[in-house]
């Protein structure tokens, strides 16, 4: 999986959805090789980012900046190179994982030696190996995830975009999962989760916080804790909130 370091700059980016401003003059930037998180509650702005990432919709003003290897490029010269897990997966129910994986495989015009490698190593990975013939709308929903996340690795991406991977599964799930993300982090890659659970946050490189479209922080997790003397992030956003009533 050894790609391009991809870095993504947000330049005062603004979008209104309908009568509701999604994203209000947003600034950050996702740095390579890190675990960057996207925290915020439902409706603070995560997916719309997102989907502006890579492409899905343009902005109201603003911009957004692409590097490859220090150099910048366009999203359509990397497009191949960005993985983008939504929130609400789109699996086929009636086909297993190992049929996924071969559907994929032939999506991104792999070869034999190249699909098995792959293959093996997520099955791995994800503890899915055991698994392979159960169809996906029979999966419980943190084994639907980790087939969803194999099916975004195929394509060795240089940059993991995660919309609320873990959101609606058991804490056992979410452990696996996160376990999963350090794992992929070996492989230095761009991987920016998005997520609703504050105690999440922690287990980031780095966190971008957002609330009502705003950024409101961003920084490494226990820097900015200490800077707005809290101890958890569901703190620093009850202090945000009580700052702005």
């Amino acid at each position: 999986m050894n790609n391009a370091k991809i870095e993504i700059g947000v330049h005062r980016l603004k979008k209104k959805l309908k009568t509701t401003q999604a994203l209000n003059d947003i600034t950050l930037n996702f740095d390579a090789e890190l675990i960057h998180g996207l925290i915020g509650p439902e409706g603070a702005g995560k997916t719309t980012l997102f989907r502006h990432l890579v492409g899905l919709l343009t902005p109201q003003s603003g911009s957004i900046t692409y590097l490859a290897d220090n150099q910048k490029t366009t999203l359509d010269t990397i497009r191949t190179k960005i993985a983008y897990m939504p929130q609400h997966q789109s699996l086929y129910p009636d086909l297993s994982i190992a049929e996924h994986l071969i559907f994929f495989k032939e999506m991104y015009n792999l070869n034999q030696k190249e699909f098995n490698t792959k293959r093996d190593r997520l099955l791995e990975i994800t503890r899915l190996e055991k698994f392979t013939d159960r169809p996906a709308g029979k999966l419980s929903g943190g084994m639907y995830k980790k087939l969803g996340l194999m099916c975004a690795l195929m394509s060795s991406p240089s940059a993991l975009l995660l919309d609320e991977p873990t959101n609606g599964v058991d804490p056992i799930s979410r452990r696996e999962f996160w376990e999963l993300i350090y794992q992929l982090r070996e492989d230095h890659i761009l991987i920016i989760v998005a997520t609703a659970y504050m105690d999440e946050a922690e287990r980031c490189s780095k966190v971008h916080l957002l609330n009502a479209g705003k950024l409101i922080g961003s920084g490494e997790p226990k820097e900015l804790l200490a800077k707005n003397n809290v101890k958890s992030f569901e703190e620093y956003f009850l202090k945000h909130e009580a700052s702005v009533s």
